[in-house]
């Protein structure tokens, strides 16, 4: 248990930033699931929209460092990739 001001104050804020990342993580997992699913229906059209909307959430989650940036453009080349061998 910690034992200055600051240590708590700390603790507080580092469980309001964790609860922040985790809503992002699921959100970006959840809009990839989606992604992904409609690549292996072969629904490309979908796709192509929904494609956009992945990478802003994934610029998103870089800007505020719940991802590497690196990671992010990583994972948007994945993608994007996936999405022209489908097409």
């Amino acid at each position: 248990m910690p034992r200055r001001k600051t240590s708590l104050k700390k603790g507080r804020a580092d469980k309001t930033k964790h609860l922040r990342n985790l809503r992002i993580k699921q959100g970006l997992k959840k809009t990839i699931k989606k992604f992904q699913a409609l690549l292996s229906a072969k629904n490309i059209t979908e796709a192509k929209q929904l494609i956009g909307k992945v990478f802003s959430q994934l610029d998103k989650a870089a800007k505020k460092r719940v991802l590497h940036p690196k990671t992010a453009s990583r994972r948007k080349s994945r993608l994007a990739r996936r999405l022209s061998k489908a097409a």
